[in-house]
């Protein structure tokens, strides 16, 4: 089993949308850790589509809380990657750019079928990310968007750049993989009204995701141990 926060549920969501992709088109992915929804991408991709997975495994956006600090997993990380990639036989369709995802830009040519972002969750480069590379998506294309709804900064860019925004057309969610269709431009204001307020009616679930990222940080765990009911995964 490969480690990653990629459910089920979201796999399927990923693998519709490699699968619409065009047979000349390109797929690229923000934040790949140890591969499992570049397998899904690169799995279910028409052929001849490119599939470009973007991550320098530094150490840093490693996972829930592990925003900086560890450069040691940084190796075997990537040596997972590359090794799940060849056992899973997609290693020949995935070119791999290590690199900052703000520094990426000239590695990947033309406009882009599908973006995958599961980068830094951080408001800043989060909003880069969804800006810079959601305006690479072509007319039509889909931009999906892990931990939406659920990180803070990541769900602050998507209020900045598609609450809203005028392009991208909010499509639904599996837990916080949130899908968006680029084909909202020229739809009129009351189209635009109706996309945010289905991303804006998101906000109770987001609300239930941070009180228990709070109550599990505040060490909530052994009080559940204590009651003997169930820990809840952390939300993603």
């Amino acid at each position: 089993m490969i480690e990653g926060w990629l459910t089920d549920e979201q796999a399927v969501m990923l693998a519709a949308a490699a699968e619409r992709c065009p047979p000349d088109g390109e797929i690229v992915e923000i934040g790949s850790f140890r591969g499992k929804s570049t397998i899904v991408l690169a799995t279910h991709a028409p052929e001849g589509v490119a599939v470009v997975a973007i991550d320098p495994h530094a150490g840093n956006d490693r996972g829930p809380q592990e925003i900086d600090g560890y450069a040691a997993e940084a190796a075997s990380d990537r040596a997972a990657f590359e090794r799940n990639l060849v056992d899973a036989g997609v290693r020949h369709r995935v070119r791999h750019v290590a690199r900052f995802s703000a520094d990426a830009h000239s590695d990947v040519h033309g406009e882009i079928d599908v973006l995958f972002i599961d980068g830094a969750h951080r408001y800043g480069p989060a909003r880069a990310d969804i800006r810079d590379w959601g305006g690479r998506v072509t007319d039509g294309g889909t931009m999906l968007i892990h931990d939406s709804f659920s990180s803070i900064g990541v769900t602050l860019a998507i209020g900045r750049e598609l609450v809203v925004g005028g392009r991208f057309r909010y499509v639904g969610r599996s837990r916080s993989l949130a899908e968006y269709r680029a084909d909202l431009s020229g739809a009129g204001t009351r189209a635009r009204l109706a996309n945010a307020g289905r991303q804006l009616l998101q906000g109770g679930w987001f609300v239930r995701n941070v009180a228990l990222k709070v109550f599990l940080t505040a060490g909530g765990r052994p009080l559940l141990r204590l009651l003997r009911l169930p820990i809840p995964d952390w939300p993603y």
